[in-house]
């Protein structure tokens, strides 16, 4: 899952990042408030962490232009504003959570853990197809109750397709899911990480619509 961080304080966005890579997620950060709807606009992210007090435009402004846009992207608040009224006025104009400044990486990890279920439409934290169990809060992958080793792709690859079954994602779309900005990728990389995966969950689990993409199926074949 692709999360994008937009926090001017240096030392809290490393800290931020460092954390939420260190959980698998893939982060990308912005440091300055008028690049963000461009970055939201034109780039896919699962989610952003949206801090109050940017420079060059406020974040009330970018999540009231992000909802006016009717953009779906979660929105967690990241602020040190703490006050009812201030997080009544974030969430009223669409923002998903509010966490107050400072808080700590495991409560972060969990929320967005949440808003990421909820965006999603499910209440669960693990999500099982066909025989194989991926548990998004530990990263782990179980095949008929084994565990199954991934690598960090690989896993990255599952969750982007597993979150939403029955749903075809490009190689680019996949491509954009997985890799931060700065990442080298290379053009068959998402063919190796899917030929990888097959080769352990099997072949079937994820399916090939030629020119169009890759899904796995909402149900076993033997329903």
């Amino acid at each position: 899952m692709r999360i994008l961080v937009a926090e001017d304080d240096a030392m809290i966005s490393a800290s931020i990042c460092t954390s939420l890579q260190s959980d698998g997620f893939v982060v990308d950060l912005v440091n300055n408030g008028r690049a963000v709807n461009d970055m939201v606009s034109s780039e896919h992210f699962d989610l952003l962490l949206l801090d109050l007090g940017l420079p060059e435009r406020n974040g009330l402004e970018i999540l009231r232009e992000i909802r006016d846009g009717k953009r779906a992207i979660p929105v967690i608040i990241i602020t040190a504003r703490d006050s009812v009224d201030d997080k009544v006025h974030g969430l009223d104009l669409g923002a998903d959570d509010y966490l107050v400044k400072p808080f700590s990486a495991k409560e972060l990890s969990a929320r967005i853990r949440c808003t990421l279920r909820r965006s999603c439409g499910r209440a669960e934290p693990e999500i099982e197809i066909q025989d194989v169990k991926f548990n998004p809060n530990t990263r782990q992958v179980m095949k008929n109750g084994e565990p199954v080793a991934l690598s960090a792709k690989e896993c990255a690859v599952v969750e982007a397709l597993i979150q939403r079954p029955g749903v075809m994602l490009s190689r680019a779309q996949l491509e954009e899911r997985i890799y931060g900005w700065g990442e080298e990728v290379d053009s068959n990389a998402v063919l190796v990480h899917i030929h990888a995966i097959r080769q352990k969950l099997g072949h079937d689990f994820i399916q090939t619509l030629r020119g169009v993409g890759y899904c796995i199926p909402k149900k076993n074949r033997r329903q």
